[in-house]
């Protein structure tokens, strides 16, 4: 594979040459930072595992060095920060048994610029490459800029593919911000139940994150377990853990379909229903 920054590249951890594990692919996630993909899209990688006709390939985009630090990292410079969260997100891919980890290396201002096209490229190459029939990225009501730029890269880039090279679905994920907020006919649930134990492995091997002083490890879990709970209020919970999509496939069916109205209807519709429901409740 052939990216746009030489310092890119496509980790295969079982050694496959790139375009036949790529080939494999079922399930894709896109993700600006290091452990971006283990928090947001478990799903996929719990579809995928131990599975021999389906494959979870992951897609991190940015490089990963303005992260903060603390603890055995805090006197690293952003180019060590930089490796170390490469490793580690090549230890996650071994973990999870992905068909393969793409670093696309990037700063975040590449990703934050409309005007840059390179990232759509790479994106564009990879999904056409790969063919994922289910993509995850994040959701465009997430409050971290750089999270928000990716997703609309990703958007733009299965655009620009042949129609029938596009993934059949697109869902918009978790990390900087919740989506139990949306309507239940809009926002979408995987369950996350399985394998605890692998959770728990994907999320400690970002070490630098952890002992950083961010518990992501924590942190992750303990979402899962609340969604799992407070997602129906009536009846017994069914799963112990889920996280929440938003479904982005409009917007990749219908390109002519406008993002920030896409999100704005998501949002009024939330607010529609709890003006509903306190006019039931006597409040005019």
């Amino acid at each position: 594979m052939k990216f746009r920054l030489d310092t890119a590249e496509l980790f295969v951890p079982d050694g496959l040459p790139d375009e036949k594990a790529l080939a494999r692919t079922t399930h894709m996630a896109v993700g600006a930072h290091q452990d971006d993909l283990e928090i947001m899209a478990y799903v996929g990688i719990l579809d995928c595992f131990q599975q021999s006709d389906k494959w979870f390939t992951g897609v991190i985009v940015t490089n990963g060095s303005g992260s903060p630090r603390d603890d055995v990292y805090k006197d690293y410079t952003d180019d060590a920060m930089r490796v170390v969260r490469r490793k580690e997100q090549m230890k996650a891919a071994v973990v999870g048994e992905y068909a393969a980890q793409a670093l696309l290396d990037y700063g975040s201002g590449a990703i934050k610029d409309p005007s840059s096209k390179a990232p759509v490229e790479d994106l564009a190459l990879l999904l056409k490459t790969a063919r994922p029939e289910i993509v995850y990225t994040h959701n465009l009501a997430d409050k971290h800029d750089t999270h928000v730029g990716v997703a609309l890269k990703v958007i733009e880039a299965i655009r620009s593919l042949p129609v029938d090279v596009r993934p059949k679905k697109l869902y918009g994920c978790e990390v900087w911000r919740d989506l139990d907020w949306m309507t239940d006919e809009d926002k979408v649930a995987f369950d996350c139940s399985g394998h605890e134990n692998l959770q728990a492995a994907l999320l400690g091997v970002f070490d630098s994150q952890i002992a950083g002083g961010k518990r992501y490890d924590l942190a992750t879990m303990g979402r899962r377990k609340a969604h799992a709970t407070y997602h129906a209020s009536h009846g017994t919970d069914e799963t112990t853990g889920l996280t929440f999509g938003m479904d982005l496939t409009p917007l990749i069916a219908d390109p002519t379909l406008d993002i920030r109205t896409y999100a704005q209807q998501l949002i009024d519709r939330f607010a529609d229903e709890i003006a509903s429901r306190l006019a039931r409740l006597g409040v005019s």
